[in-house]
């Protein structure tokens, strides 16, 4: 038995339990937490945030918001490895009755809808099933919120609501053919533990066409970065989906209902929709525009190595680093330039751990006395490359623009 294996199983003879502190208190009062704060930048205002290490199981992270936790990795994380630590890696959570505990003894995944045989999986079924392990990035779809200009509502995270890891689980594809696909069946609908405090606030579900749930990517993860799923992170298993915006990334995922038909539900056909126009980019102000679920990600880069507004001794060149993504593809290659886009220079890219997940880069650029605009650019290997100009749309969603970095040499 390995090491997991060994923890998972010792939850089965306990509950499993997060400490007191924040999400068992009803008030949103975020208690004993340190005072340091930090500046995201935000062009709107309103850019300074506290760090706080008073969540369970979590390190320093930048609080957007305490019912329903909001929490944000720091950008120096992603600079000392490509994959996010379970401590810093973000958290966001729709509703406020999340899971606090689960009894992982009496925990079913029950697989219903449009099937042959309807099921209910404990996890130690789970655990007996063939494994699959995938790198991946999971981003939110509003990542970068707070750069939109307008300024749109919702949460106005900087660029950390994302994280990478290594995922440990079985194919959504093995489970579906376990109960048995049904002749017909249009989208595969996922819920979970998190519950509205309100009568008629519509639980949270996603659903995927039926091909992408059964194309061997898609899984059901209980592992990261070789540990359990920490209970903030979706304890005990969740839904991965390699390459697409973590909306549909369900956390304590407890249920899999197969439609013959496609999802007519709230979350579907109302929230999370995205201009059907190119790089869902629209007027500021618009209103009455063709939508469609947020679906892939795209590629991004930025440099990790220094913050923004780093003041720096003067040097005629400087090394520089950070991290980039293909979006549903692998990366290519990463440009870096220090005045203003006028000239590139090509960064050097670490080991590929996978074509979801983040990639290394390093490089060196010049300096000259005063600011200087740092800028990264990469492209992915569909030759998708980041553009230069930032898109707009009233949900915030899918920024992917070349990012700048300010760096003052005195």
């Amino acid at each position: 038995m390995n090491m997991l294996d060994a923890r998972m199983a010792a939850e089965t003879s306990r509950r499993r339990l997060l400490a007191a502190g924040v999400l068992g208190a009803v008030g949103a009062a975020v208690p004993a937490i340190a005072q340091r704060t930090v500046d995201l930048h935000l062009p709107g205002g309103n850019a300074e945030r506290t760090l706080t290490s008073a969540f369970p199981g979590k390190g320093s992270m930048i609080l957007q918001r305490t019912r329903p936790p909001l929490l944000e990795t720091p950008m120096e994380v992603f600079d000392r490895s490509i994959f996010t630590p379970n401590d810093r890696f973000f958290v966001r959570w729709h509703w406020a009755d999340i899971p606090t505990a689960v009894d992982v003894e009496t925990f079913r995944l029950r697989v219903g809808g449009h099937v042959t045989r309807p099921l209910s999986i404990g996890l130690a079924q789970l655990l007996r099933l063939p494994r699959v392990e995938i790198p991946a990035v999971n981003q939110c779809s509003g990542n970068s919120r707070g750069l939109f200009q307008p300024r749109v509502a919702g949460a106005q995270w900087g660029h950390g609501a994302m994280g990478n890891a290594k995922w440990l689980g079985v194919r959504l594809r093995d489970i579906l053919d376990l109960a048995g696909v049904k002749a017909g069946a249009v989208q595969v609908r996922f819920g979970a533990l998190d519950r509205p405090l309100t009568p008629d606030g519509p639980d949270f579900a996603k659903s995927l066409d039926i091909d992408h749930a059964r194309d061997g990517e898609v899984m059901i993860a209980f592992g990261m970065n070789g540990e359990q799923l920490p209970m903030l992170n979706g304890f005990p298993i969740r839904l991965v989906v390699p390459g697409w915006y973590s909306t549909y990334w369900i956390k304590a995922l407890n249920s899999i209902q197969v439609l013959p038909h496609a999802d007519d539900h709230y979350w579907m056909a109302k929230a999370y929709k995205i201009p059907a126009t190119p790089r869902a980019n629209v007027a500021p102000g618009s209103k009455d525009f063709p939508t469609i679920p947020i679906n892939r990600m795209i590629p991004r880069s930025w440099m990790t190595s220094l913050p923004d507004g780093q003041v720096v001794a003067w040097e005629p060149s400087i090394p520089v680093g950070g991290i980039a993504m293909g979006g549903d593809c692998g990366m290519a290659k990463v440009d870096v330039s220090s005045d203003g886009g006028r000239t590139w220079y090509r960064t050097a890219l670490g080991p590929d751990e996978g074509r979801y997940g983040f990639r290394r880069w390093d490089g060196r650029v010049p300096l000259r006395r005063g600011t200087n605009a740092i800028m990264t650019r990469c492209w992915n290997t569909r030759g998708v490359a980041q553009p230069a100009t930032p898109i707009w749309n009233p949900g915030g969603y899918m920024r992917g623009n070349i990012e700048t970095t300010h760096v003052v040499a005195a």
